[in-house]
């Protein structure tokens, strides 16, 4: 058996270039004891794919040179030789960017297969973003009725989540998405009190009209500029869950700007960056919760799939760029 898989063959400078990821075609060898091979579907791509591939300080190891480019997967197993893992059997967790591939369980389990839900809008939904959404919203922004909450990366995958949970809790919510498109969605779709246009409309400016007051809560994800208007915007004893801060992922240089330390101290800010395995005890919290509001309507998902396993290099550069609408994955096998 041969399976095709993508390994990282240089860090990229910059913006991810052709020639750091390879795609290649390689024998399989025997699965050995407690092993198991799965047929991915879908490959989540996620903004963290760009940390994985640099040597520097992470909540991981960086991806090896030579070693195949990691991704979180969900698939069926094909072959098994652990036992508790049957033929047939869907399974989801860490992976590789591969067609196959062949796991001892670590970071890999059993994903349960709700009626009225798509395998795609399960995995793309509980794999990463919807636990990343609930708790950095919930434990970390801690929403109240009445407060103003405002999401970056809106109509992401984990954005357009944040966005209506925070409905949910009574949260008047403002998002910041690129395009009129994903604005609509976000509002007409999702049920978002306004949205801004990033590139379209000076943000600092639409958020003074549309939050005169302030801002309670910024769930951020960006960095950079955006963060900044936003920031300097927030109210005394403010809450950011800093989730992410894709702006400056592909960036040569760490910029910060003046003063900005001293804005967060003068407001009292409660910033605090997390990374959604912080809270792996408590997924099935989520995972309850995220499953009823989705089948009782109160929160929809939108998955951006992009087919062909060897297209994953050019997607994934969709993710720096806001190329994507939704969660981004990409269909390996068709299911």
């Amino acid at each position: 058996m041969t399976r095709r898989v993508w390994r990282l063959a240089k860090r990229p400078v910059g913006d991810i270039a052709d020639d750091d990821l390879h795609f290649v075609t390689e024998t399989m060898p025997e699965l050995a004891d407690g092993e198991f091979a799965v047929w991915v579907n879908y490959l989540s791509l996620d903004p963290t794919n760009r940390i994985w591939m640099s040597d520097m300080e992470q909540y991981m190891p960086p991806v090896g040179l030579g070693d195949p480019m990691r991704g979180g997967v969900v698939g069926r197993v094909i072959a098994s030789r652990k036992e508790g893992v049957s033929e047939g059997q869907l399974m989801a967790g860490l992976g590789e960017w591969a067609d196959i591939v062949v796991s001892r369980g670590e970071g890999m389990a059993p994903m349960p297969e709700i009626p009225g839900i798509s395998v795609a809008a399960a995995f793309g939904t509980f794999g990463v973003v919807g636990p990343t959404a609930y708790f950095g919203l919930l434990d970390i922004g801690q929403p109240k009725p009445g407060e103003t909450l405002v999401v970056g990366a809106a109509a992401g995958g984990v954005g357009q989540i944040v966005g209506q949970i925070g409905k949910l809790k009574g949260c008047r919510v403002i998002g910041i998405a690129g395009g009129a498109d994903k604005c609509r969605y976000i509002v007409d779709e999702l049920g978002f009190d306004a949205a801004i246009d990033y590139k379209a409309e000076d943000v600092g400016a639409a958020l003074d009209r549309l939050a005169p007051d302030g801002v309670d809560i910024n769930f951020e994800q960006v960095g950079g500029p955006i963060m900044e208007a936003v920031v300097s915007r927030m109210k005394l004893f403010g809450r950011m869950p800093l989730c992410g801060m894709i702006s400056g992922y592909n960036a040569t240089s760490n910029a910060e700007p003046r003063g900005f330390w001293t804005l967060m101290l003068m407001r009292r800010l409660t910033v605090r960056g997390f990374i959604v395995t912080d809270f792996a005890p408590r997924f099935g919290e989520a995972f309850r919760d995220l499953a009823g509001w989705m089948l009782g309507g109160q929160v929809k998902t939108r998955q951006d799939i992009r087919p062909g396993l060897e297209h994953a290099r050019d997607s994934v550069k969709l993710l720096y760029s806001g190329g994507n609408f939704g969660k981004l994955l990409v269909e390996v096998t068709p299911e």
